[in-house]
């Protein structure tokens, strides 16, 4: 293996370049990874359009990013061998939100409120790049027939799982999902797995509405194109039609809009669970109206990364479940980054889900 690996290296605002670095040297809690697919992540936009920034000590570059990857094991350290039980060959996925098994929060179950935590790709290497190391507490061995480019999608299942499970839906209820991404495209089928009687998918593109269709979505729904053959104009009563004068039992908004969260507040009736999922700009402000949500006796849940999610979520892909084929939309090698983000961004030739191929 070669001492030196090409990697793409962020520096600042719309500067990213491909440069040779030292493979990182494993640490005995860490393996190495020879990267093989890394998700094109809304967040690594942000990062490089400057719209957001890093969790390094001063929120700034340079920094590998990339935290939705695969790859090969192809070294080993000594605790990662003797208690993880990791070899050269293993095929794996990392869960970037790399805490301290034995702080307060993850003792607790909740390793995402560790205030020990590291991100790879967000506050120290990631994975694009040909190597990475990822620590074995937080790496998962992926099952043989699971491709790659399917299990570098387990990070943004594992988040849509943890707001799902958040949100408490029980089969006889309709469920509202806001923002037909590709995590909302992931939560459609996970609802529908579980028997979730009525999956209504909201958005704003009719190409990104058809693929929830086709993924078990039951009903979808165009707030903004009046051409659209999906358009409803009052969201409320096509549910209270659907459902003989109820509003919805349960909403999750997995868009950054404001006007989703105060629309999912607007829609969800007596009882409701609503889960905001998305996350809004740093001076957004949510409004309630109190009194009513606490005459509907409603409950109103945040839901921020994937703690105790990830065995589920690699299950989930593993068994069929949630089809990431159809969500992948374009793919590119690893010089490419800089294209792939910003047709991420632009949305260019419809594109749902970007993803970078660093090695066969």
């Amino acid at each position: 293996m070669s001492e030196l690996m090409k990697s793409q290296i962020f520096y600042e605002p719309e500067k990213m370049q491909l440069e040779e670095k030292a493979v990182p040297i494993p640490k005995p809690d860490d393996v190495l990874i020879k990267v093989k697919s890394v998700g094109i992540c809304g967040s690594d936009v942000a990062y490089y359009f400057g719209n957001s920034s890093l969790e390094t000590s001063d929120g700034k570059g340079p920094l590998v990013l990339g935290h939705e990857f695969t790859g090969e094991v192809v070294a080993v350290g000594g605790e990662a061998k003797s208690k993880g039980g990791f070899s050269p060959g293993d095929r794996v996925v990392a869960n970037p939100v790399q805490s301290n098994p034995n702080s307060y929060w993850s003792q607790k179950g909740l390793s995402n409120l560790c205030n020990e935590k590291r991100v790879l790709g967000v506050s120290v290497d990631g994975g694009f790049a040909e190597y990475t190391v990822s620590d074995y507490n937080w790496t998962l061995k992926l099952p043989d027939h699971v491709s790659y480019d399917q299990g570098a999608l387990t990070e943004p299942l594992a988040c849509g799982l943890y707001a799902v499970n958040n949100l408490k839906a029980e089969p006889d209820q309709c469920v509202v999902v806001f923002g037909p991404g590709p995590i909302a495209l992931m939560m459609v089928q996970v609802l529908k797995s579980r028997g979730v009687e009525q999956v209504l998918l909201v958005g704003t593109r009719d190409y990104r509405l058809e693929a929830g269709a086709e993924l078990g979505a039951d009903h979808i729904i165009n707030i903004k194109d009046q051409g659209s053959p999906n358009y409803v104009e009052d969201l409320g009563e096509f549910i209270m039609g659907l459902r003989n004068g109820e509003l919805a039992d349960r909403a999750i908004t997995a868009t950054s809009s404001l006007d989703a969260i105060h629309s999912a507040l607007e829609i969800t009736g007596k009882h409701a669970n609503v889960v905001i999922f998305g996350l809004p700009g740093d001076q957004d402000i949510m409004q309630v109206p109190i009194l009513n949500t606490i005459l509907m006796d409603k409950t109103i849940r945040f839901s921020w990364l994937a703690p105790n999610t990830w065995e589920e979520a690699v299950q989930l892909i593993s068994d069929g479940h949630v089809d990431m084929d159809k969500i992948i939309s374009h793919k590119y090698p690893l010089d490419d980054l800089v294209d792939g983000i910003t047709k991420v961004r632009n949305r260019e030739d419809n594109c749902t889900k970007g993803l970078i191929q660093v090695s066969e």
